[in-house]
């Protein structure tokens, strides 16, 4: 294979300005990490909420968050940013419409339906985190609960949700990194986040394996880090007799 190996590429100008290729990266960086913000407080937010209702005595409350969960994750993520980038828009109120249309940007208008779309398809895998954590939780607990007069609301808040969020952090770090991965499929609805960057500049200078190799060695730090940093909050807020807490 007659290939040109060139591993400072990144430092090459791109005949625009004084920028560098690496400027191209960084900024798909900043792209990627708010995407990657934005989506997971609206999944770990909205998620809490929907395993918390899948788990309240209230059917409707039940029901909804099934239905939450039913339509969001069986449907694929690619399709999902297509509708929030091609056709919500166009059901939007004449104002918001006219907004979204004309005063933003391609990038902008492309970066709001990707956090959106993939914080809603994330919260539908936090639900169900939130609520096997629920249900792991022995019912003897709850019932002691409403025997010494708490209501719904403080039993969750005081008995249940501190104890079944320490027991799903594992998972959780697994959800959060899978949503830092995921980022990558905004490239395909417009956003210049990282993958869209080493897409371009792949094709401006043909030197595909480096360009990659450094992409995949950024996505790999980034979720060490995670990773980390969860396995941080693990040990900390671990209880002592449970299947995950120390003897």
């Amino acid at each position: 294979m007659n290939y040109s190996w060139n591993w400072g590429v990144l430092f090459q100008s791109t005949g625009v300005g004084d920028s560098s290729y690496l400027n191209w990266i960084l900024i798909g960086l900043g792209w990627l990490l708010f995407i990657a913000i934005v989506a997971w407080s609206i999944a770990f937010v909205l998620g809490s909420m929907l395993g918390i209702m899948r788990t309240l005595p209230n059917k409707t409350a039940r029901a909804i968050g099934t239905a939450y969960v039913t339509i969001f994750r069986n449907i694929p993520l690619l399709i999902q940013l297509f509708i929030w980038f091609y056709v919500v828009p166009n059901f939007l109120p004449a104002g918001l419409k006219d907004w979204w249309v004309n005063d933003l940007s391609a990038n902008t208008s492309a970066l709001i339906s990707a956090s959106i779309g993939l914080g809603l398809f994330t919260a539908a895998r936090v639900c169900e985190q939130v609520r096997t954590g629920i249900e792991a939780l022995p019912k003897g607990q709850i019932n002691a609960g409403y025997a010494m007069g708490f209501s719904t609301a403080q039993l969750y808040r005081y008995i249940i949700l501190p104890q079944s969020f320490r027991t799903i952090l594992p998972p959780l770090s697994s959800e959060l990194t899978n949503c830092v991965k995921n980022t990558s499929v905004a490239s395909l609805v417009g956003v210049a986040e990282i993958i869209s960057q080493m897409k371009t500049i792949s094709e401006y200078t043909q030197n595909t394996i480096e360009i990659y190799t450094y992409v995949t060695i950024i996505f790999i730090v980034i979720n060490i880090c995670l990773i980390q940093f969860m396995s941080f909050l693990e040990k900390r807020l671990r209880i002592p007799g449970t299947i995950a807490g120390d003897k």
